[in-house]
């Protein structure tokens, strides 16, 4: 399946991808929260949707899924470079599909991660300190091995996946007005900002850290950024992506930063709200508002995207008496 163009990547292509993926990911379920249970004052109406409880534990489940079914895939199986949680979500799908799959993270991926790659059967290896670093050994493995590459968001199939996010939320709040979407190497803004077209405004969330798309439409192209912080393990690729880079530029609203003290008061705040349990990339979304980063504007509906778990941010020994 070939959708390079903007102009193609529509909604009716969207659809065709998300009838393919349907049978093996779950529709994630959206909670509309009352804003003051958050601290928030001047928020009319805020929904979430928790994307977090996707198969292997975030959205990146719908592009892997996309990239496996839709594309040919060699007896050699499939590789990808990973900061976790699309490395996790290759080795979900290729479990699935029983395909082979070799999956190179950095050392900056979280224990949970790891853990979550081996249990899925997939042969794992750290390579480097940065996804940068995981990137260019997967892309030698490619070279020497004959597998199929599954790129994390500079690929048509994973960018057509991670839409399939904005098309479930439009039709679950079809009322929108601004959604809020965590940026690492884009693409999940990307996916989502090509379902919606401009029909609401959608926000694209940085950490301080990992400014990759806030540098790139200052450059008017990708560039490198710098790539660290507490969400290093999932917002901080170096550069964002090719191929969502025109889409961010016709259909991303803003993008905001958000620093670490603000991402770790978010997970915070939805674990004493509503328990759940996010990682940093998982929350960052929600960090823009509960910083007053973004002041939503009298009778603003405001839609937020949780889209990651994989963290050990709670330790369920920490009660148990022997």
């Amino acid at each position: 399946m070939q959708v390079v163009a903007d102009t193609q990547f529509n909604r009716t292509s969207i659809r065709r991808v998300s009838d393919a993926i349907r049978p093996f990911i779950r529709r994630t379920p959206v909670i509309e929260v009352d804003p003051a249970d958050f601290g928030l004052s001047g928020v009319a109406r805020m929904t979430l949707k928790l994307e977090y409880l996707q198969h292997s534990g975030s959205f990146k489940a719908r592009g892997a899924f996309a990239n496996l079914l839709l594309r040919d895939v060699p007896e050699a199986g499939v590789v990808a470079a990973s900061g976790g949680n699309h490395g996790a979500a290759v080795a979900f799908a290729a479990q699935r599909l029983g395909i082979p799959a070799k999956i190179f993270v950095p050392s900056v991926a979280s224990p949970a991660k790891l853990r979550q790659i081996e249990a899925y059967g997939a042969n794992l290896t750290i390579a480097g300190d940065r996804y940068a670093d995981a990137l260019a050994t997967s892309k030698a493995w490619v070279e020497t091995s004959g597998a199929m590459e599954v790129h994390a968001f500079d690929q048509v199939e994973t960018l057509m996946g991670q839409a399939t996010v904005g098309a479930e939320f439009s039709e679950q709040a079809p009322n929108l007005d601004t959604l809020f979407v965590a940026v690492g190497g884009g693409g999940l803004i990307g996916g989502v900002a090509g379902w919606y077209r401009g029909d609401i405004s959608v926000v694209g969330v940085e950490p301080e850290a990992a400014p990759t798309l806030t540098e790139a439409l200052a450059a008017g192209r990708p560039v490198d950024a710098k790539a660290g912080g507490l969400a290093a393990d999932s917002l901080a690729p170096r550069r964002v992506g090719e191929l969502m880079f025109p889409i961010a530029q016709r259909h991303v609203e803003q993008v905001i930063l958000v620093d670490d003290d603000a991402i770790r008061a978010a997970q915070e705040c939805l674990w004493r709200v509503l328990r759940i349990v996010a990682e940093p990339g998982g929350a960052a979304a929600l960090a823009t508002l509960l910083s007053g980063r973004y002041r939503p504007a009298p009778h603003e509906h405001v839609g937020v995207l949780i889209c990651g778990a994989n963290t050990d941010a709670v330790d369920f020994n920490e009660g148990v008496r022997p």
